[in-house]
């Protein structure tokens, strides 16, 4: 019965198993739910602004603003690399700092001087193994990042590329375009420039050029409105890696509880085997027994 009663206790612990990747499954899919409604929101404001801003930026406008403009040679680059602050979520993390990596040799190859900033525990305990240097760290950003926590970060971006100590600012994070598909992405949004390229590609009903009436004036109207579209876009990059991230967690939860169901029964049939064997050979060895008292 040694052996039976090993199965027992293996039994037990994966069905202790299965009720944690479980609850954590359901978890995830009820923080999935709310952040897939923060960021179909975001993704529509977002689209709007940056419809708009590319229009204007197609504009005959005297005016301009900085945040639009291309630099003639990038020398300094900063690279924010949005991960995760806890595991247990498949592929999430490991396709963002494969991309990460490969923007880094990148930089590397073209000699642009870049600034690192990583956003999770995940991350920034795996570029320090990897022993390269980092220079900010954030761990406050959880699966609800809030506007006023990541404005923070965008007004310092935005005088920092106005005041040119940056030339440009690529994010490396996972971008959410539907429940079946998340891509790690390294994306470039700063500067401005191609911002309504995409929402032009996709919508070609839309005219290549807006004529728009302004009032109180152009110059009024660029200087608050191409900051706010560059924070939309930013925050939206917060907002996709936080759903990405639940839905990761969710399947890879799902998987789990999906083994250790398949396991407790590979189990069962091996207990229900192994009882009866001692059973059969306790019986032959009664009537063993009996037959020699005979």
């Amino acid at each position: 019965m040694a052996n039976a009663r090993s199965l027992v206790k293996r039994l037990k612990s994966v069905r202790n198993i299965r009720k944690i990747t479980r609850t954590m499954e359901l978890i995830a899919t009820g923080r999935f739910k709310k952040a897939m409604d923060r960021a179909t929101e975001a993704a529509a404001y977002t689209k709007k602004i940056s419809e708009i801003v590319g229009d204007l930026g197609q504009a005959d406008l005297k005016f301009s603003h900085p945040l639009l403009e291309q630099r003639p040679e990038t020398k300094r680059s900063v690279l924010l690399v949005l991960t995760s602050n806890r595991g247990l979520c498949g592929g999430y993390n490991g396709s963002v700092l494969r991309n990460t990596l490969r923007h880094f040799q990148k930089l590397k190859e073209t000699g642009i001087e870049y600034t690192l900033e990583v956003s999770g525990k995940r991350g920034i305990k795996f570029l320090n193994f990897q022993q390269i240097a980092i220079d900010r760290t954030y761990t406050h950003f959880e699966d609800k990042p809030t506007f006023t926590e990541v404005d923070e970060l965008g007004k310092r971006f935005v005088e920092d590329f106005v005041a040119g100590r940056i030339d440009r600012l690529d994010v490396s994070y996972t971008s959410f375009e539907s429940i079946s598909r998340q891509n790690a992405v390294v994306e470039t949004i700063l500067p401005l420039a191609g911002l309504g390229s995409e929402t032009d590609s996709k919508d070609e009903s839309r005219s290549a050029a807006v004529d728009y009436e302004f009032q109180p004036s152009p110059k009024e109207i660029l200087e608050e409105l191409v900051p706010a579209a560059f924070r939309a876009r930013l925050f939206k990059c917060f907002l996709d890696a936080a759903v990405s991230e639940q839905i990761a967690r969710m399947v890879a939860m799902k998987g789990a509880t999906e083994n250790a169901d398949e396991m407790a029964g590979t189990l069962k049939q091996q207990y229900n085997r192994a009882r009866q064997a001692a059973i059969t050979s306790e019986l032959a060895e009664i009537i063993g027994g009996a037959a020699a008292l005979e």
